[in-house]
């Protein structure tokens, strides 16, 4: 029971803070005339790279140990942040229009 309890309160918690911000970020930072098409590739990358974790997860808790695995796992969610605050454009007060010239000029 406590494990059960232990999940629902991480999807619900992961589904009220930063579960939705992908999906926020990405209707923001593509163009219009090529929205639709990039939010449905982008979903498909994140749900394939999804299934390649949960199925190589076990293989390598065996094979690197559990403080590996997740210093692993920590360092890419490092380069991803690092990646976020260097690259990603702040959207905040900004038109889709606006955006989108501040994204071309990249």
């Amino acid at each position: 029971m406590i494990i059960l309890i232990g999940i629902l309160g991480f999807v619900a918690s992961f589904a009220i803070s930063i579960g939705p911000v992908m999906w926020v970020l990405f209707s923001e930072l593509f163009p219009i005339n090529i929205k639709g098409a990039a939010i449905s590739f982008v979903g498909f990358i994140n749900s394939l790279v999804s299934y390649l974790v949960q199925q190589f997860f076990p293989w390598q808790l065996d094979t690197f140990g559990s403080s590996t695995t997740f210093l692993i796992y920590g360092l890419f969610a490092a380069v991803g942040v690092v990646f976020v605050i260097m690259v990603v454009p702040e959207t905040k007060n900004k038109s889709l229009e606006e955006l989108e010239g501040i994204l071309i000029k990249k």
